[in-house]
Formats: structure tokens, sequence, C-alpha cells
């Protein structure tokens, strides 16, 4: 593994014989960082956001089951 810093980008290279799939969660990872180190939203922000998708997935979910 080789990792490279230019001025505008760090490059990193790996071997091909490394997994695909652990490659993609190591970059679903560094994604998440880069998004959130910008972000302004507090802890309640997202907790608050966490309940309105669970509702929202709820209230699917019982029409769905005709509930």
């Amino acid at each position: 593994m080789k990792i490279e810093r230019t001025k505008k980008e760090v490059i990193i290279r790996i071997p091909a014989s490394v997994n695909v799939d652990d490659l993609q969660d190591l970059t679903d990872l560094i994604r998440y960082k880069e998004i959130s180190s910008k972000s302004e939203a507090t802890q309640e922000d997202v907790d608050n956001l966490v309940s309105e998708v669970k509702r929202g997935r709820w209230e699917k979910t019982k029409s769905k089951l005709g509930l």
C-alpha cells in the first residue's frame, strides 16, 4: 500500500488483491467523515431526524400490512 499527498488530494494505492467489498466499506466511512466534518448539526438534530425517519418507515409498513 502506498499513500501519496498532493496539493489537492490524498492518493491511496492498494493491491488489486484486496476485497472490493472491504474497500467499499472503507470508502463509505471516509465519505461519511468528509461530509460530517462540514456539518453544523447537533446531536439533538440527528436524534430528531432519526425519529422522523423511523416514524415514516412505520407508517409505510402499517399501510402495507393493512393496519
